[in-house]
């Protein structure tokens, strides 16, 4: 079955599906194979793991199994912080490609920026100048990491992966990215499930005049401002109806009710100056740990 995907281009005309798959916290093997199985059957193609999340063998091996050869998936893993540094991050990667069982990345991303993140994106360029990998870009930077790596890269950053969904558009940093040619990716497009969010009356009546979910409105929502996505589930119910955003539009007055849904609400935790303050960096250690 074909998912009628879009596709967004990054600054080197590589291009990325619009809708991926998120594999985070999906770590049971057998709720894994059942979720990554449908999520192929149904025609997602573009999946987002990472070290951290402890699932990068798993998700190669359901890859290999569905017989779709390499070239058709879009794989994006990430560098975590205990690997920081040109060699660590070289040595990383490789550790990375192993467990996936492939030959290169489609997308392989800076998870946060910890320190010495300079010294990781050199790695990165190399990496990217051999082949190994066909987008290089971070997660969760805000405008000064941003700022201060730009200063020091040869090759841009081609994309961010940010905590991103109506309570917390991003606006800001969307129009930086958008002035700097990085594309937008949304970590948690759906709040986290948030059930005040998918109770609020407002997206109830936009989806009602769709004959669409609440979920299915939201993500439509990201689709219309430019920015990737890459919603998670274990229900095949769920990650069946996430595919299926792109026969509909929404209207301007959609869009304007939604925008107004911002409160500046993070579900996570907050990045903003993660390399210049030690005792924030100290912190946020102990914040990953719970979440991971």
């Amino acid at each position: 079955m074909n998912l009628n995907n879009q596709y967004v281009a990054a600054a080197n005309g590589v291009k990325i599906p619009q809708l991926g798959f998120g594999v985070y916290k999906i770590t049971k093997q057998e709720e894994f194979e059942r979720a990554i199985g449908e999520a192929i059957r149904l025609g997602y193609r573009h999946f987002d793991t990472a070290k951290i999340y402890g699932n990068e063998e798993a998700l190669g091996r359901e890859i290999q199994k569905s017989g779709v050869p390499r070239e058709q998936f879009f794989i994006t893993s990430k560098v975590w912080n205990t690997d920081h540094g040109y060699k660590a991050a070289r040595k990383a990667f490789e550790k990375t490609i192993k467990k996936l069982n492939v030959d290169y990345l489609d997308m392989y991303l800076i998870h946060f920026a910890s320190p010495h993140y300079v010294e990781t994106w050199k790695a990165m360029e190399e990496l990217y100048l051999e082949g190994k990998i066909k987008v290089i870009g971070v997660a969760n930077f805000e405008t000064q990491h941003l700022e201060h790596l730009m200063k020091h890269a040869k090759i841009p950053p081609m994309i961010n992966q940010i905590e991103t969904h109506p309570e917390f558009p991003q606006n800001e940093l969307h129009e930086y990215l958008n002035k700097h040619g990085i594309l937008h990716q949304a970590w948690a497009p759906l709040g986290q499930g948030n059930k005040a969010l998918f109770e609020n009356p407002e997206l109830q009546r936009i989806a009602r005049n769709h004959n669409k979910t609440v979920a299915q409105v939201i993500l439509r929502w990201h689709l219309e401002r430019g920015i990737i996505i890459i919603p998670k589930s274990s229900n095949p119910k769920r990650i069946k109806e996430n595919s299926e955003i792109f026969d509909f539009a929404l209207t301007g007055d959609d869009m304007e009710t939604i925008n107004r849904l911002n409160s500046g609400k993070r579900y996570a935790i907050n990045p903003t100056g993660y390399i210049i303050n030690p005792v924030y960096n100290g912190l946020m250690k102990l914040v990953i740990r719970t979440l991971f």
